[in-house]
């Protein structure tokens, strides 16, 4: 697959569909593109092109490290220079849980170079962002502290990055580890402000603020909750929600994770709600 070098990291891309407006899809927590490949094929099928990536730190991109602003942010940043680079914006940006949070800071931050949001599985609530600043953050700096840099390579994600890109290895034991450990301890930080909002990245102001129209399919577990996706749906003002995607369940009876399974069999039936959302958000945008 090409790479192109953003601000400095290479990162790993494909483009599925040769014509149309452009929709950049984002995966859920660091997991690699490579399971939206099939929900792109189905979209790009309706006229349009749709631009996966590897985030930095994740699949076979670099692996790079920066506490100037969230990671959610730098991601952000990072899928609008890429966009710049293949003449893509203004864009569709969507994404599931950590690639939703993704699409909305990318919304805030880039306003004029987006077309609209494609939001599934969207987290929020206390116990969400606290259980995930653990696992994105805080186990690798217990993990740095504890064994080096040479422990962060053996870890499960950072040990799939190396096999995806190999130079990865070199970059991660050269990193200084009390530097490796302050930008852990920095995101960690950044990510536990989202507790109390909203949807985590989010304030209901930024929500309210919103011009771009937002197709928002809810959740099933206690991470992306449905109480999320609805209150997304109800700030966000252009927007529109689909809350039985999957199996509709109770606020009160959530799966205590995601099913996968689910996910992937409602497929056809996302890709079907996407294109309509973007057929009526392209016609909206002819008539004015």
């Amino acid at each position: 697959m090409p790479l192109a070098v953003v601000r400095g990291v290479h990162i790993n891309y494909e483009v599925i569909g040769n014509t149309g407006p452009f929709i950049a899809l984002t995966p859920g927590s660091r997991r690699p593109y490579a399971e939206l490949v099939n929900l792109s094929k189905a979209i790009a099928a309706h006229g349009y092109r749709v631009l996966l990536h590897d985030r930095r730190n994740c699949g076979a991109s670099d692996v790079a490290f920066d506490g100037s602003a969230s990671e959610h942010e730098i991601w952000a940043d990072d899928l609008y220079e890429l966009g710049k680079q293949l003449d893509a914006l203004p864009m569709y940006v969507g994404g599931s849980s950590s690639g939703a949070r993704l699409a909305i800071l990318y919304a805030l931050r880039h306003p004029a170079a987006l077309r609209g949001l494609l939001l599934w599985r969207v987290t929020g609530g206390k116990d969400a962002v606290d259980k995930l600043a653990e696992s994105y953050y805080g186990q690798f700096a217990r993990i740095a502290k504890a064994g080096g840099m040479q422990a962060v390579c053996e870890s499960e994600h950072f040990a799939e990055c190396i096999k995806a890109r190999p130079s990865n290895r070199a970059t991660l034991m050269q990193s200084d580890v009390n530097e490796f450990i302050a930008v852990m301890t920095t995101w960690r930080e950044k990510f536990l402000q989202s507790a109390e909002l909203p949807i985590a990245g989010a304030t209901e102001q930024d929500l309210k603020g919103m011009k771009a129209p937002a197709c928002i399919i809810a959740g099933n577990d206690v991470i992306h909750t449905p109480a999320t996706a609805r209150k997304a749906a109800r700030l966000i003002p252009n927007s529109q929600l689909h809350d039985n995607v999957v199996e509709k369940r109770s606020d009160d009876n959530l799966r205590d994770e995601w099913d996968r399974k689910e996910w992937r069999d409602a497929e056809p039936r996302i890709a079907e709600i996407f294109a309509a959302f973007l057929r009526q958000a392209e016609s909206a945008k002819q008539a004015v």
